[in-house]
Formats: structure tokens, C-alpha cells, sequence
């Protein structure tokens, strides 16, 4: 049979692994229901084979955290499977005691010992599992076994010794948790066994669906007027920094991916600004749900979501046909959707124009969060790039990119002899020094800096989010602080003092009027390519470079070793899987 399960949602981190798990063993995707988005009368006869209770913040003990779940624990008449605060639900619902474990444990790699039965038939005892919990199930009423337990006795699982119900406190999902998916299958073949012995099984009637938080719309509107590709290669070295300092230093707006961090698959770096025919600034407020579009023709402010206003600029901005790189060979093939398709340029180019920008925290409100606190600077700002420079620093060459319509493509080639002719006159020259101390702006010793936090606040949150793990309330939490200060800061001189200071494979310089971003990072966030593959890189846990390479070798064994670097690095991939499970 083909085993149609419900999976609870309880507003947990890792749902959406538990989603492609079951997704794998079953053959077909679960339907995703949040603990809060219907009533038990409207699923108790829906069809499901099964039910799997998600994990999630909170307790069992308080009804606003488990809603729709312990209604299901209570009355479902279909097999049951509960992870973590769904494992806690179980036992809270029918006796036993649930409180606070002997320590917070989150991200952590345990040994779980079991029978060998039922749940995990032909699984080795004892295997690695991964535990987020700070909670425990203990005092067993009868009607309750453990099935399951760790090295130091705590109740890693249970049963009911009537119903067909079983929890784990541990995720199966986790991408360190052995066995996941053959305890998913042995719970599939529990269910088989359980509907096979009854006469009045209901087959599955409703379609999979999972929930999310915003429906995709796709822009109906037509294409303009086919565009087209230029690219020019040099035959000439560029150095990235004087050619941004040459031109775009003193545009309005302006980017600089900066890839002079050489590492393997990266080195190249993109500059631009805001200068070309077909060029717009839009900036985002959240709260206004308003997007503001600059461009040639002026400003306009239109009323709509960011992200779909994004989708329907690139579907207007199809190219129709590829125009011949001047001074050089036709290009082959041309770009689908600008930012889409490759170029005909030199392999591992990351980005062939397309929008430029940032992404703030408080967009999430457009993507299923809410707004819980307004910016002082747009929540997301891009500048379409029709026009750039292309610096590979591995292989020495450097390209310039333009875009172009018919009634462009002459100002198109005209840039492209102008700039190529600006930056030969670079060559030879040498870079504007910048003096190891030189001030980056007027920023004075005694400057009264602003701190969101003071010392005696922030003691005081770091002991809030301690008591929230320790009360089940999160797996992880991040605690920022801001520092202010009104100074006059040149970003330009200031971000080449940061490239110096602290070269990054990820660094950027963003200008966007009065607002500037300033990046160093070491990380990628996230990166889809053009076949649709989406990788994120990231770092949790760091240590100084050392001078010597066996110092460096002991830095990175303490870090392999170290609980807490291993947990917090395993818990952001489990989030991150998460969220790409979401939606990939």
C-alpha cells in the first residue's frame, strides 16, 4: 500500500526534514498541517495512514504549544509518531511526568540503546542519534513502555502498550542521526501492519499539499522589446580596485563584488554602477508594503510585494537574441532570463548582470515571518545592473558585459570603446596609495558610541535566552547588539582599508546614495545555480590563523573536537536543510 501520512507542524525549525524523510520512505510527500490551522474534527476523518507529530518549541503542558497535536494523540484511531515535544505529548497525554532534563542538550551526537523491536526492528543497539531537547519524559504510567533509552537512563523512547502510538526523543532527521530513514520505514511498515489487520480502513481520498507561507505568482505580463548581450574581453591586465576607484568612485550608486580573496571556484569580481540606459535603483519598506523605483524616467512608488515585483522585472527583461562580442567571436548562447542563463564567457562566473543588492532582515514579513521591528534603512534595496566589468584574478583576464535593446545597442558599443579605452589607460599606472594608518573618515577617539545594549543589559538578555533553552523554548537564539555613532565616514576609503585589513572571499561594497554596505565575509549564505542547484556554506567556529602550519593544524583538531563548535555547526545545517527542504 501507499502509506499517505499527516505531519503536525509545531512550529518547529526542523519539520521540513522530517517532510523529506517521510517524503523517501513513503513515496510520496506528507500533507503539513500547522498545530494551529485547523480543528481535529476537520482532519479525524480525512484519510491519513498515519500521523507524525513534529518537534517544536514550548511544552506539552501548555495548550497554545501543541494545539491540533495532543488532540491527535488523544483521538486518532491511525498510527501515531511523535518526535521530540510530539515524544513529550504522548507521555504528558497519558500520565507520565515531563520536566526539565538533567542539562539542555542541543546538537549533540548520543548513543541510544533499544530492544530491537518494533520502531527499530534491525537496527543496531546502540546506535548515534542526534539530540534538541532540554525537557524529558520520565515516571512512566503503566499503559506507557520504554522502548528505548541513553547511556545515562534517560527515555529516548516509548510506546503505548495499546494503541498504536510510538515516540523518539531524539530527530531521526538530523542530518548526523544514523538510522533515520529505517526507523521511518519501520513506522510505515507498522502502519501496513495495523490498517492490514482491520476491516474498516479508509483509503487516503485528498491530495498532498504541503503548506507555505507565500504563494508563488507568476507575472503574466509580456516581454519588451528582445534585449541582447554584449561582451567585450581585454587583452590587457585590470586591477579591480583602480578600476572601481577610475570608474564608479564617484557615482551614486554603485557595487563591487569583491572576489580578490583568491580561493578555488571563486576570484573574479563584478563592478558597476547605476549609469546604463536600461539601469533602475528600487528600495523596499515593509511596513508601507510600498516598492520605490528609480530610473531614467523618475521615480515611482509601486504597491506591491518586493519579491514579486523582482519576478515580473526579470520576466519583462527576456533576451530575444545575443549580439556578437565586438573585437571578438560570436557568442554561442545566450542568456533564457537575464541573471538566469549562462554567457558565453569564462567558466565559474557567478553573476552576468542582473539586480545587485541586499536583503534585510525584516523582508521576512513578505515570506511568512512578521514584522516585529521597523529599520531606519529600506528593508531590501537592488540595483539592476545593465552594464559591468569583470576582473578574474585567477586567470588574469578581464571582460566588459553590457545589455542593450535595439534602440540601445549603439550607446551599448560606445561604452564598451570608451571604457575599454579608460581602463588602458590605467595600465602602467600606479594605484592610488593608501597609507596603513590614513584615517578613514573623521571618526575622533572620544566619539560618544551608542550601543543598543549597555554591559548591564546585555548580561541580562544573555541570561533571558539561557533560561528560554533551558526551558524548551529554543534549540539555538541569536543575541546581537548595534553600536552607533554620528561620523562622516568615506565608505570607498573605508572599505579598502577592510579589504586590506581582512580579505574575504565574499566581500562586497554596495553604495546606494547615502546608504553603504561594507562586507567581509567568509561564508556563502546561500547561492543558486543556473541548473537550479542550491548550496549553502555555513562557518560556525573559527580560529585565528596561526604562523606556523602545525599551529594551525592544533587550532583546527580543537576545533574538530570541541562539543560546542561541533553542536552549533550541526545545528545550522539542520536549519538550513530545513529551509531548503521548504521549498526545493
Amino acid at each position: 500500500m501507499t502509506v499517505k501520512s499527516l505531519l503536525i507542524d509545531n512550529y518547529d525549525s526542523f519539520t521540513f526534514n522530517l517532510y523529506q524523510l517521510i517524503a523517501e520512505v513513503n513515496g510520496v510527500p506528507p500533507e503539513v498541517v500547522r498545530n494551529d490551522e485547523v480543528g481535529w474534527s476537520d482532519l479525524a476523518n480525512a484519510g491519513f495512514d498515519n500521523i507524525v507529530v513534529s518537534p517544536g518549541p514550548g511544552r506539552p503542558q501548555r495548550a497554545a504549544d501543541v494545539g491540533l497535536s495532543m488532540a491527535a494523540i488523544r483521538h486518532s484511531r491511525v498510527p501515531l509518531l511523535g518526535v521530540c515535544l510530539g515524544h513529550q505529548g504522548i507521555g504528558h497525554a497519558f500520565g507520565a511526568t515531563v520536566g526539565h532534563a538533567p542539562e539542555p542538550v542541543h546538537g549533540r551526537l548520543a548513543k541510544v540503546h533499544h530492544a530491537g523491536d518494533g520502531l527499530f526492528a534491525g537496527i543496531p543497539s546502540p546506535f548515534t542519534a542526534v539530540r534538541y531537547h532540554s525537557l524529558a519524559v520520565c515516571d512512566l504510567p503503566p499503559v506507557l513502555r520504554r522502548s528505548a533509552w541513553s547511556d545515562d537512563g534517560l527515555v529516548m523512547a516509548l510506546r503505548h502498550r495499546t494503541r498504536p502510538m510510538w515516540g523518539v526523543q531524539f530527530h531521526p532527521e538530523s542530518v548526523c542521526s544514523e538510522h533515520g530513514a529505517a526507523l521511518l520505514d519501520n513506522f510505515r511498515r507498522l502502519t501496513e501492519r495495523w490498517h492490514a489487520g482491520r476491516q474498516d480502513r479508509q483509503t487516503a481520498a485528498r491530495p498532498s499539499a504541503r503548506v507555505t507561507d507565500r504563494p508563488v505568482r507568476r507575472e503574466s505580463a509580456q516581454p519588451e522589446e528582445g534585449y541582447a548581450v554584449h561582451l567585450r574581453p581585454l587583452d590587457f591586465p585590470v586591477e579591480a580596485e583602480q578600476a572601481y576607484l577610475e570608474l564608479y568612485a564617484a557615482s551614486e550608486r554603485s557595487f563591487w563584488l569583491d572576489g580578490s580573496a583568491v580561493t578555488p571556484a571563486r576570484g573574479r569580481s563584478y563592478l558597476g554602477d547605476g549609469s546604463g540606459p536600461h539601469a533602475e535603483y528600487i528600495s523596499h519598506d515593509v511596513g508601507r508594503g510600498r516598492v520605490e523605483v528609480t530610473s531614467r524616467e523618475g521615480t515611482q512608488r509601486v504597491q506591491m510585494p518586493f519579491l514579486d515585483y523582482l519576478d515580473a522585472q526579470l520576466h519583462r527583461r527576456r533576451l530575444s537574441s545575443c549580439s556578437e562580442a565586438v573585437g571578438h567571436k560570436p557568442l554561442s548562447s545566450c542568456s533564457e532570463a537575464v541573471g538566469h542563463e549562462p554567457l558565453h564567457g569564462p567558466p565559474g562566473w557567478d553573476f552576468d548582470l542582473g539586480y545587485v543588492g541586499f536583503l534585510g532582515y525584516e523582508l521576512k514579513a513578505e515570506c511568512g515571518g512578521t514584522l516585529a521591528h521597523r529599520a531606519s534603512t529600506p528593508d531590501a534595496a537592488m540595483l539592476f545592473a545593465d552594464r559591468m566589468l569583470v576582473v578574474d584574478h585567477e586567470g588574469g583576464g578581464a571582460f566588459l558585459v553590457a545589455l542593450s535593446q535595439p534602440a540601445t545597442r549603439q550607446r551599448a558599443e560606445r561604452w564598451l570603446d570608451e571604457t575599454q579605452e579608460r581602463l588602458w589607460q590605467l595600465v602602467g599606472r600606479a594605484s592610488v596609495p593608501l597609507r596603513a594608518h590614513e584615517a578613514v573618515g573623521a571618526v575622533e577617539a572620544a566619539l560618544p558610541w551608542r550601543f543598543r545594549h549597555d554591559a548591564e543589559a546585555y548580561r541580562s538578555l544573555v541570561a533571558s535566552c539561557q533560561r528560554e533553552i533551558h526551558d524548551g523554548e529554543s534549540y539555538e537564539l541569536c543575541l546581537t547588539n548595534t553600536i552607533t555613532a554620528d561620523v562622516r565616514v568615506d565608505p570607498v576609503r573605508a572599505y579598502r582599508r577592510l579589504r586590506r585589513a581582512n580579505p574575504a572571499p565574499y566581500a562586497a561594497l554596495l553604495r546606494f546614495g547615502q546608504l553603504a554596505v561594507l562586507s567581509s565575509s567568509p561564508e556563502r549564505f546561500l547561492r543558486i545555480d543556473r541548473a537550479g542547484t542550491v548550496e549553502s556554506k555555513p562557518i560556525k567556529g573559527t580560529r585565528r590563523r596561526a604562523t606556523r602550519p602545525c599551529d594551525d593544524d592544533a587550532a583546527r583538531d580543537e576545533l574538530a573536537n570541541s562539543e560546542k563548535e561541533v553542536a552549533e555547526n550541526l545545528m545550522i545545517v539542520d536549519l538550513l536543510r530545513n529551509d531548503l527542504g521548504r521549498v526545493c
